[in-house]
């Protein structure tokens, strides 16, 4: 009976780990997304003010008014959108909103990856359980059965600590 509670404990801990496997990899993709989006912004951003920039120098070398009038209102259009990519709450897709996005996702990739690791140690506490309360049964040593429930509480309580308070042991 021991060996089957043992068991379903390992199946339990493997399903949580490969849970939070899955889910750590989904937020890395997703954080790294996010930021190469920031970084798109960026190079975005970069360049219009550059031609911002690079129009006053334009305008210096035109005498028509008209001329100047429309590098103007070019310059004001570049220099709006780059104001506007830099901050868009609205559709979450600004520099500091993309930002706080990915690392939203990576503290919530680092969480799974944390409970992942807990889960993993439960399943190695409950396989060696398994062995020490299958040695008890072969040899007639209660004693393996003592240390196979040992590991057992200790891999319960790696699984715990791996669902409710990931982080709070550091391996």
């Amino acid at each position: 009976m021991l060996i089957a509670i043992l068991a379903l404990f390992l199946a339990i801990a493997e399903t949580g780990a490969k849970s939070a496997q899955t889910e750590a990899i989904s937020r890395n993709v997703e954080a790294a997304n996010l930021w190469a989006f920031f970084q798109a912004r960026t190079i975005r951003q970069t360049v219009v003010r550059t031609a911002a920039e690079e129009a006053e120098l334009e305008k210096a070398l035109r005498a028509d008014a008209a001329a100047i009038a429309a590098i103007e209102r070019q310059q004001a259009a570049w220099r709006g959108a780059a104001d506007r990519w830099e901050s868009e709450p609205s559709s979450g897709e600004g520099r500091r909103e993309l930002a706080a996005r990915a690392r939203a996702a990576e503290v919530k990739r680092d969480r799974n990856m944390a409970a992942y690791h807990n889960y993993e140690y439960a399943s190695a506490a409950f396989q060696v359980a398994i062995v020490l309360a299958s040695a008890s049964i072969i040899t007639a040593v209660p004693l393996l059965a003592l240390g196979s429930v040992g590991l057992g509480v200790v891999g319960v309580v790696l699984a715990g600590l791996g669902f409710f308070a990931p982080e709070l042991v550091h391996f």
